[in-house]
């Protein structure tokens, strides 16, 4: 059901205009009020019931859907975390994490401080129900009710939101990570209270390296050192999670180093494509295929998109500016990926320089020239490739940072494949 629809039954309930319910809900949604708690607050502003007489469904978290409205459940709560957002105009902090039974776990915003804690046994009466990034939320609200069970709830999951890097994925609130900062630097920006000063960079463990943003800008953040975080929350950034610390977030130096790989994990393609994105991967594979697109290029001198046929599709007809890429099809057995090389890489795989491939493209009177060549050296090759991967609609991509032919024994591989299909 859209705004529209949830406006036009509000308004046949309450015997309002429905223009002026719409603009109301419209102003709440965009704030991110939940739809719920939206409809709750303009029946409240216009004297009608706040919709809590319903009487709500009795579920186990498993059988809960989008499509539910109200809900109660009996979980145990498996982490807590605090950001605040605006809420109509003003400040507010709510609370966010992962509640469970025994068939499975549920993500929820409670937008009061209702005093549980990891770990807590505890039943909900009257939670709404909302769609989130394909899966359902829980709204713990002012309608709702929170009572603390004496019997704890048994749980498959571990309590208290300690995750180890690759394990966060977007969406992930209330979690603690025992990191090394790697990189990490200030910068200005523009952010919702005016010019904002934040840290950013990448923390690693043993299991990956992801960014991060600091938005208090905590200075003890330096290159080298090791630290505790206790309620970070996940944010997509270029389709991998980024970590963010906030107002609430907890840094505790830790007295002992954290172990750190140089190398980045090697993932199954199909495992890899299956996290929905990570940062600093590697992946191994046969070329395919190199796509449309490869060898010399023009971009925008404006926004670096790449021209086709002259025309940006943002700025219109440019003056391009030449470039070199490769976009190549890589596929494990388990899946496929493309992988997108820039410049540097692209310049190591053809063995000459973009002025070169130019020159080469002069003397052939064809672009496709370069391309070709390079199509020649790789197709049908095992190759390395180490980089940030995104999936989204569109498909999966690695920004590559290492492209390189593969060393590994074919045959030790294609059995470890072959054990793991089987398996």
């Amino acid at each position: 059901m859209d705004v529209d629809e949830h406006a036009e039954e509000l308004a046949s309930a309450l015997g309002v205009d429905k223009a002026e319910v719409k603009d109301d809900l419209e102003n709440l949604v965009s704030y991110s009020v939940p739809i719920d708690e939206a409809k709750q607050s303009i029946r409240r502003k216009h004297g009608g019931s706040d919709g809590s007489d319903a009487t709500p469904t009795t579920k186990d978290v498993a059988a809960v859907t989008p499509e539910d409205g109200n809900v109660t459940v009996t979980v145990r709560v498996l982490s807590v975390g605090r950001r605040s957002i605006r809420y109509q105009g003003d400040e507010q902090v709510i609370r966010e994490g992962e509640f469970a039974d025994a068939t499975g776990k549920i993500s929820y915003t409670a937008w009061e401080d209702f005093g549980f804690e990891p770990g807590d046994s505890i039943t909900i009466g009257n939670a709404g129900v909302r769609e989130w990034d394909g899966d359902p939320e829980l709204n713990v609200g002012q309608s709702s009710t929170v009572a603390l069970e004496t019997d704890p709830v048994d749980v498959p999951y571990e309590v208290g939101g300690d995750t180890d890097l690759v394990e966060l994925r977007a969406g992930d609130r209330g979690r603690n990570v025992e990191v090394r900062v790697l990189k990490a630097n200030e910068r200005v920006i523009d952010g919702r209270n005016g010019e904002t000063t934040i840290r950013e960079g990448v923390v690693a463990d043993e299991t990956g390296r992801l960014p991060f943003t600091d938005w208090e800008a905590r200075s003890e953040l330096r290159e080298g050192h090791d630290f505790r975080f206790e309620e970070v929350y996940v944010r997509e950034f270029r389709g991998v999670p980024q970590v963010n610390l906030s107002e609430f977030s907890t840094v505790t130096p830790l007295s002992r180093e954290v172990a750190v790989e140089d190398e980045a994990p090697r993932m199954r393609i199909a495992e890899a494509v299956g996290s929905g994105g990570l940062f600093d991967v590697e992946l191994v594979g046969n070329v395919l295929e190199v796509r449309d697109g490869s060898g010399l290029i023009e971009r925008c001198p404006e926004c670096g998109r790449v021209l086709q046929n002259g025309q940006c599709r943002t700025h219109g007809e440019v003056d391009g500016e030449d470039d070199m890429r490769v976009k190549a099809i890589v596929d494990d057995g388990t899946g496929t990926v493309t992988a997108i090389l820039d410049r540097d890489l692209t310049e190591e795989l053809y063995g000459g320089t973009l002025e070169e491939a130019m020159a080469a493209a002069r003397d052939a009177m064809s672009k496709e020239v370069v391309a070709d060549e390079i199509r020649e050296r790789v197709v049908g090759h095992e190759y390395r490739v180490r980089g940030n991967l995104s999936v989204d609609e569109y498909g999966a991509n690695v920004e590559g940072s290492e492209f390189e032919r593969a060393d590994d024994d074919p045959a030790t591989r294609a059995t470890e494949l072959l054990t793991e299909v089987r398996s």
